[in-house]
């Protein structure tokens, strides 16, 4: 019997190969990123704390509404501006990025950016 490939199990095994080597501090927070089929969520998280500083996601009403005609890149990119909106609000500037295991393409890269654009500094 053939087995099938856990992709999500390879993900993870990735992500904390990636949260081994970078965390956020208070001067420099951690941008976050999770993807499920439907939605993308983004947090910005200072590791020292433990506390979310900023978070956002596709289900915000805020940006819901917005993203309802959009393609999952198109909101992606929504997201990825409407974080660095509220990050920017208080007061980050720069962030690390976490891309949470995911390859650095559609979804995710164009979250980040969206941040960039924003005025988000990686």
């Amino acid at each position: 019997m053939i087995s099938k490939i856990d992709k999500n199990a390879d993900r993870l095994k990735r992500h904390e190969r990636v949260r081994n080597k970078i965390s956020g501090t208070p001067e420099r927070p951690r941008l976050c990123v999770f993807r499920s089929l439907s939605h993308i969520y983004a947090q910005i998280i200072d590791d020292v704390a433990g506390n979310t500083l900023v978070s956002c996601s596709t289900l915000d009403k805020a940006v819901a509404e917005s993203v309802k005609e959009l393609t999952k890149k198109e909101a992606a990119k929504v997201v990825g501006t409407e974080i660095a909106k509220r990050a920017l609000e208080k007061g980050i500037t720069e962030v690390v990025f976490d891309r949470g295991g995911y390859i650095y393409t559609g979804r995710v890269e164009s979250l980040a950016d969206g941040a960039r654009e924003a005025g988000l500094k990686f």
